[in-house]
């Protein structure tokens, strides 16, 4: 073969951040040593991989095809030098996480899963559901953990656990006495949302979906301890996870309103790049999620640390 693994390397680097420079900075290389095994890798075969784009470099159609062949071989690769080296851990994993899964779930199964893989190191990316998506097609994370659907025909979805939207408003909201709400009541007032592209965004507008022309959005937030603020200064109602309500529930500076006609319910997913090979640290990661769940039908019955 007159390829290198390092040459490799340097495709898939360049290929995940389209650029030289930003390729030659993670794998520690000078910016010349980077372009000269890229440029080595082509002329070797008389082929061009990447499309020159001013400044950036975008991977054509054969580049395209060699992206998630060349990070299985690399992928395999670090587990044969860590079997001959006698490693026991389970290396580098790269995990992209959803917010409300991010911010109450993936930081107590990585604590657990360290725990058992103590020598072992992990990157966790915290975006909505579109972006964790995109990065999983990308290679540039080995697993996704969404709360939304995924219809990319590049990945494996796989199911994990049930959750649940709530709606609800502040303590002094005319609708908090009743504890519920009728579609004609919610239509009436004002909406604190997650943004386009969220999974909690899409489960509501898909729960909503013949009002949505009806519905008064007055604001569209990123996080979701932002929204909890919105609608506890009284700027509207909110419909976000029951995981992230939990806590406001019980101090009372929020209150869930029951929605009978309307189906929030939605399905946590695990997703990975289908021709991503799998390594030791993504199984064991995959085995430590559904460890943690266990015979939980839905997020609710999760037992969590108090998190004020």
């Amino acid at each position: 073969m007159k390829y290198t693994l390092r040459q490799l390397q340097v495709f898939v680097a360049v290929a995940r951040h389209s650029s030289v420079s930003r390729a030659a900075e993670e794998l520690g290389l000078s910016q010349s040593a980077t372009s000269t095994a890229l440029g080595e890798l082509e002329k070797q075969y008389q082929c061009q991989l990447f499309d020159r784009v001013g400044k950036a470099l975008r991977l054509n159609e054969l580049g395209l095809q060699l992206l998630p062949r060349a990070s299985a071989l690399l992928d395999q690769a670090g587990e044969i030098e860590g079997l001959l080296a006698g490693q026991t851990d389970c290396g580098t994993l790269s995990i992209g996480a959803t917010l409300t899964i991010g911010n109450y779930l993936a930081t107590l199964l990585i604590g657990n899963y360290m725990q058992q893989h103590a020598n072992s190191r992990v990157q966790l990316a915290v975006h909505n559901t579109a972006t964790i998506i995109q990065q999983v097609a990308r290679f540039e994370l080995d697993l996704g953990l969404i709360e939304g659907d995924c219809q990319h025909p590049d990945l494996e979805v796989h199911p994990w656990i049930n959750d649940q939207l709530v709606v609800f408003c502040g303590p002094q909201h005319p609708l908090a006495a009743k504890g519920k709400a009728s579609i004609e009541e919610l239509l009436r007032e004002a909406w604190i949302l997650r943004e386009q592209g969220s999974g909690t965004r899409d489960t509501f507008a898909q729960a909503m979906r013949h009002h949505l022309s009806q519905l008064n959005i007055r604001l569209e937030l990123e996080h979701t301890e932002a929204i909890k603020r919105a609608v506890e200064s009284g700027l509207g109602i909110g419909c976000i996870s029951q995981l992230a309500l939990r806590e406001a529930f019980r101090r009372g500076s929020l209150v869930a309103l029951a929605t009978p006609e309307l189906d929030l319910s939605r399905q946590f997913h695990f997703l990975w790049h289908k021709q991503k090979f799998q390594t030791a640290g993504m199984r064991a990661f995959l085995e430590e999620c559904r460890t943690f769940t266990g015979a939980a039908r839905s997020s609710d019955e999760l037992s969590l640390p108090y998190i004020p």
